[in-house]
């Protein structure tokens, strides 16, 4: 069976309606991407047309900058989380890179493209850190378009992108 992946980063969460008690962790104070059972039930939710078994959320609150990774049950509720990638070292080591812990996406080979302090984190399936672009702006979402290998980041008042050895997933 094919594994498939959900990511949903929704800058304006609290619009979604989600109360504390929904959240997934209670670690993520500010969580810039959810799933719920919940937000299915919208009826402004546009729902998968795929079985979904694994979620990120980024925390972008400053005492936790952290990724979450979820397993998914069959009916769509979140399993037990465990932290993906703690970034507070991260921060430590690169004071001068601002942004934090937003936008997601995920290649073919299963690494997770996150904005995050300096640009964008690109992290192997298991949260390894790989490496980062950095834009020099704050970074607050990127997805991949074209072909599939051009990644689109947005920064600030910048549309910046840039060609990649990777494809991203749906395409």
């Amino acid at each position: 069976m094919k594994k498939t992946l959900l990511i949903v980063t929704l800058a304006a969460s609290s619009a979604w309606g989600f109360a504390q008690a929904q959240r997934p962790n209670p670690d993520a104070a500010r969580p810039n991407g959810e799933s719920s059972e919940d937000q299915r039930k919208r009826p402004d939710f546009e729902r998968p047309r795929f079985p979904l078994h694994w979620g990120y959320v980024a925390n972008s609150h400053g005492p936790r900058p952290i990724w979450m990774s979820f397993d998914l049950k069959p009916n769509g509720l979140v399993k037990q989380g465990r932290v993906f990638f703690d970034s507070t070292s991260y921060r430590g080591k690169h004071p001068d890179r601002q942004g934090g812990n937003d936008g997601m996406k995920v290649d073919k080979q299963g690494n997770l493209w996150a904005t995050g302090p300096g640009g964008v984190l690109v992290f192997s399936p298991e949260g390894d850190h790989l490496g980062t672009i950095l834009t020099g702006q704050r970074t607050a979402n990127c997805a991949f378009g074209d072909d599939g290998s051009t990644l689109y980041m947005t920064a600030d008042m910048f549309l910046m992108r840039i060609r990649t050895s990777v494809t991203g997933l749906g395409f």
